[in-house]
């Protein structure tokens, strides 16, 4: 439904209408059509009751509006709310059905200047994260056990009473040194610079930059990119704790550690006396305790120990009774040793017995007896039947030699030189031949060489 609507439907409406149901239609259009807006104005007629509301007009030269800023939003702005303020609020407007006043409702409010600021606040955020100035790899660990801190604030602010009544409290041995520097103001931002250069040359262990509450101008000096830059270049472990809770600075983000406030930041670098002291307790009973299961343990082993223990009395009683063990046992070794070569001595005596050179030579002589009887009657033996084979030899022999040939009335002619005449060219006339017969020899002489073939009669 549009606003031309709902307004001709309101004017041609011809029913009566209650006051409440017209405010109540008045309250409906007005947050409809208005449902969150920004306005600026100067604060007037400040009201603050006891239900932690706030009720205020908001004016400027020509108009004014009243404003309601209920309790769970009033509670998270920490500028110093006064007439006569310039500020700028965001809400929605709508009606107060039971007087039927038209009111903004508020649920931000912040300085009328600091619209600038959050937007150099937001440009800077930017930049610097964009260079890695947040990153957490960056980030430093706080020391565990610091003894000497450096407190950069202002010597005469809230904040640093905080801090020293909270280590006064929680740990009263750590050094607290304050560094003095402005904090709020157009010169702060150098002057807390040059603070911090010199304190990270002090070899503090951690730092903290700290001040109170404030507008965002007034926390301002802590969004300078000076300071930032100053922050990242120390080599100190940091902790910013600027403003309240709800305060956030750009020291916050560059720093090691943010604290929501002095006193947490002073909390976290304190440890806490009593709960110290409970922890050395603890750690005491622990070793109390691990100490009387360490002797319980050893009295154990000890007793263990004394019952393995012996008198040596005893100990040479047993050394005695091992050693006649011994002796025992080394004599039946030795009367066992002594047979087993007893025995071997006598299987020893038994082989010599028998392989003894007199029983070989009486073998031997019996032997030799027995071959000098069989040698003469082997020899007969053999000389008969070599004779015999002799005997047959000489016969053969006497078959085939030339001279039962030549007993039978042939000669065989020799030449000079021994050889058999085969054939009558071999002899020549007046060659010198031997005749052999079978009981002599005969010299002759060649007397005439005959061609023709003469016939011989056959012998005998």
């Amino acid at each position: 439904m549009t606003d031309d609507t709902l307004f001709k439907r309101l004017t041609a409406e011809r029913d009566v209408l209650s006051v409440s149901q017209l405010n109540a239609r008045a309250r409906s259009l007005l947050e409809d059509v208005f449902p969150q807006i920004w306005v600026e104005g100067e604060l007037s007629n400040l009201a603050k009751p006891s239900s932690g509301h706030l009720y205020f007009s908001l004016k400027d030269s020509k108009a004014q509006i009243r404003c309601a800023f209920f309790r769970q939003h009033a509670s998270r702005v920490r500028m110093d709310m006064r007439d006569g303020l310039q500020v700028r609020v965001r809400g929605r407007v709508s009606l107060y059905e039971g007087r039927g006043d038209y009111q903004l409702i508020v649920d931000s409010m912040e300085s009328a200047g600091d619209g600038a600021l959050r937007q150099a606040f937001d440009a800077l955020k930017a930049k610097l994260s964009e260079e890695g100035l947040f990153a957490t790899e960056r980030k430093r660990p706080l020391p565990v056990h610091p003894k000497r801190i450096g407190v950069i604030t202002s010597p005469s602010g809230a904040a640093v009473r905080d801090i020293i009544s909270v280590f006064g409290r929680r740990a009263p041995f750590i050094e607290l040194i304050i560094v003095p520097t402005p904090v709020q103001g157009r010169e702060a931002a150098p002057l807390i610079v040059k603070a911090l250069q010199q304190a990270d040359r002090a070899s503090f262990d951690a730092l903290i930059v700290a001040r109170g509450g404030g507008s965002l101008e007034d926390l301002w000096p802590f969004n300078e990119e000076m300071v930032a830059r100053a922050l990242a270049a120390c080599q100190t472990p940091t902790i910013s704790a600027v403003g309240h809770e709800t305060d956030v600075s750009i020291s916050d983000f560059v720093a090691d550690v943010r604290a929501p406030t002095p006193s947490a930041a002073a909390e976290l670098l304190s440890p806490d006396q009593q709960a110290m002291l409970q922890q050395v307790e603890r750690a005491h009973r622990h070793l109390h305790q691990r100490m009387r299961e360490r002797l319980a343990r050893e009295q154990l082993r000890l007793d263990s120990l004394r019952r393995r223990l012996r008198h040596p009395g005893e100990r040479l009683a047993q050394q005695a009774q091992r050693l006649d063990d011994f002796e025992l046992r080394l004599k039946r070794a030795l009367r066992q040793q002594l047979t087993l070569l007893g025995q071997r001595h006598e299987r020893l005596l038994a082989r010599l017995q028998a392989q003894h050179p007199g029983k070989h030579l009486a073998l031997l002589r019996q032997r030799l007896d027995q071959f000098d009887q069989r040698l003469p009657r082997a020899m007969t033996l053999t000389m008969q039947q070599r004779r015999q084979r002799l005997d047959n030899l000489a016969q053969t022999l006497h078959l085939v030699s030339p001279l039962a040939t030549l007993g039978r009335g042939y000669s065989i002619l020799l030449d000079q030189q021994g050889r058999a005449l085969r054939s009558h060219a071999d002899a020549k006339p007046g060659q010198r031949v031997e005749a052999r017969l079978a009981d002599g020899r005969l010299a002759l002489r060649v007397e005439d060489d005959l061609d023709q073939p003469h016939t011989l009669p056959l012998l005998d």
